[in-house]
């Protein structure tokens, strides 16, 4: 059963996991800053709390353990 987002990455803010889906999903950061109307830099370092917080080292990893929590698309 899938998780909610907010009960799957409890150390994760709302923005975060807003952000932590559509990085799941494979947007870049300018992508993910156009679409939640943040500035880049501010996507840059929500990234990088998003990997302190869940101990990953890229994206890759991180998007891994986001899709197996049930976060972005399943293709």
């Amino acid at each position: 059963p899938l998780r909610s987002r907010s009960t799957a990455f409890p150390s994760l803010p709302e923005r975060e996991l807003a952000v932590l889906e559509l990085l799941a999903d494979g947007h870049t950061n300018r992508d993910i800053a156009a679409r939640l109307h943040l500035g880049y830099k501010t996507v840059r370092n929500y990234v990088s709390a998003i990997f302190t917080k869940l101990d990953v080292g890229d994206r890759e990893a991180a998007g891994e353990l986001a899709r197996s929590a049930g976060l972005g698309s399943t293709r």
